[in-house]
């Protein structure tokens, strides 16, 4: 999807064919990458036989598998293209957690900022869930998703939270996440959603009760802004939230940062740093080790050559 060619637009046909799919009750888990070329692999050249195909799975599907209104949606927003066998592949795919309904990029996620949902983002929200249903704000509360992508974390924060009337922020530095953002947004009947683009904070004024955050945190040969978090093994953006977000929380707010930590020799030094820098902070603060072996395919690359496994942790920090 190209932001550059109508964002507006191409908003509005995402919500409209969410909505449609809302009401067709689609639902559809999105697995990794790597899990989803093996069952495209198994299919083989068959054409999309439902809508889980066609906007789960991406599967190329014949034009008149969709209502016309349906179609002329998405060919007038460009969110569907020919293939060279005369069928149509969508170029979004649509994912629910829980009762929400996200838009995020088609697969393959290849270009610079795709909009990524799976496993991580499932992870993300039970976390966000489980962290404000151990601690809810209080009233009229201010959230902030920063690297919002899909939108995905604060919108799960602002539904569990609804009956707080809270104010969200939406921010990524990608122009394409907000797209997907903002029409995710607007099928989970959130109101009052901000949307801001700049590089981490630096866009957002004000201070939060509640700051998200799930950032990219490989170490990607690409370099794509979706999935690289610079440093040596990805960790210098995860360190970035830290440092710039504390300063953000307004007293008694929190940080919760879902996000990879490489290991190597059984050391985690990013739990290390973050030991440091929050060393002479007086914020109460938990380290936590969610799945011990997430993306064990980036060890195949040079960069990980030292490392014996990459985890999935979340750093929670409370400001007194």
């Amino acid at each position: 999807m190209d932001s550059t060619r109508g964002g507006d637009a191409q908003t509005a046909a995402l919500v409209r064919v969410g909505q449609w799919l809302q009401a067709q009750r689609y639902e559809f888990t999105t697995v990794t990458p790597a899990t989803h070329a093996v069952v495209l692999g198994r299919r083989g050249t068959a054409p999309a036989r439902d809508l889980r195909d066609v906007f789960g799975w991406n599967v190329p599907f014949a034009k008149d598998l969709l209502p016309g209104e349906v179609m002329g949606w998405l060919q007038d927003a460009a969110l569907a293209s020919p293939t060279a066998d005369g069928l149509f592949r969508a170029a979004v795919r649509y994912s629910t957690i829980g009762t929400l309904l996200f838009a995020h990029s088609s697969f393959p996620t290849d270009q610079n900022e795709s909009v990524f949902l799976g496993p991580d983002t499932y992870r993300f929200a039970t976390l966000i869930q489980r962290e404000l249903a151990k601690r809810p704000l209080g009233a009229r509360p201010r959230i902030l998703d920063v690297g919002c992508g899909s939108g995905a974390g604060g919108l799960v924060a602002a539904t569990a939270q609804s009956r707080l009337e809270p104010r969200v922020i939406l921010s990524d530095i990608s122009a394409t996440a907000l797209v997907f953002a903002r029409a995710s947004a607007a099928l989970a009947g959130v109101a009052g959603v901000g949307f801001v683009q700049g590089d981490l904070f630096s866009a957002v004024t004000g201070d939060f009760d509640l700051v998200v955050a799930n950032p990219p945190y490989l170490n990607d040969e690409a370099q794509r802004l979706y999935r690289h978090g610079g440093g040596r093994w990805g960790e210098d953006l995860s360190l970035r939230i830290l440092r710039e977000g504390l300063p953000r929380l307004a007293p008694g707010g929190r940080l919760v940062l879902y996000t990879g930590a490489a290991i190597a020799g059984g050391v985690d030094s990013l739990q290390t740093a973050c030991r440091t820098h929050l060393s002479d902070s007086d914020c109460v603060w938990s380290y936590e080790e969610l799945d011990p072996d997430v993306f064990g395919e980036e060890l195949h690359k040079s960069a990980y050559a030292d490392v014996d496994r990459i985890a999935a942790v979340a750093l929670t920090v409370r400001k007194p």
